[in-house]
């Protein structure tokens, strides 16, 4: 990757299918910077087939600098039962380690708000990795507080299997 001169102008705008490359690479390093890129097992043709399209399962805004992607923001509509209104649940927030602290990550997620607000949705949710304080500290700063009442739940694999197939 090229040095990133700070002066050059960030442009955030919509995920496309020829960012799925970009896109995964993001998430290794994102895996890498946490210490679990071998529990990354997604390609980037996953990005292409599951990200785009009349079916997307999500949707993307990346930054870029100079045509060079530098963050990436994973998201997808949800739902509150109780709020009766819909929300935008961020799954992934990656900003390139030279324009960490520059504000781009915060523009990331502004945009993911914007995107919801625009369906009438007024709430954002996102997941943080127990151990990544700086993310933490990140969010807070930005008036996204942790949950203390929400435990998050999860089935993977054969656990999911298992739940999938219970009807067969």
């Amino acid at each position: 990757m090229t040095k990133v001169d700070d002066a050059l102008d960030v442009t955030i705008r919509a995920g496309r299918p020829e960012d799925a490359e970009a896109m995964h690479r993001a998430i290794l390093a994102m895996g890498r910077g946490l210490g679990m890129k071998t529990k990354i097992t997604s390609t980037a043709e996953d990005f292409r087939r599951c990200g785009f399209g009349s079916e997307a399962a999500f949707g993307s805004f990346v930054a870029e600098v100079g045509g060079e992607l530098v963050g990436l923001c994973l998201y997808f509509p949800i739902f509150s039962t109780w709020r009766g209104r819909p929300g935008v649940f961020v799954q992934d927030l990656y900003v390139d380690e030279r324009l960490r602290g520059q504000g781009v990550g915060g523009r990331l997620l502004r945009e993911a708000a914007s995107w919801s607000k625009a369906r009438g949705g007024d709430y954002l949710r996102l997941a943080v990795d127990a151990e990544n304080l700086a993310a933490q500290r990140f969010y807070e700063r930005l008036g996204i507080t942790w949950q203390k009442a929400d435990r998050e739940h999860a089935a993977y694999g054969d656990a999911f299997r298992a739940l999938a197939d219970a009807n067969d």
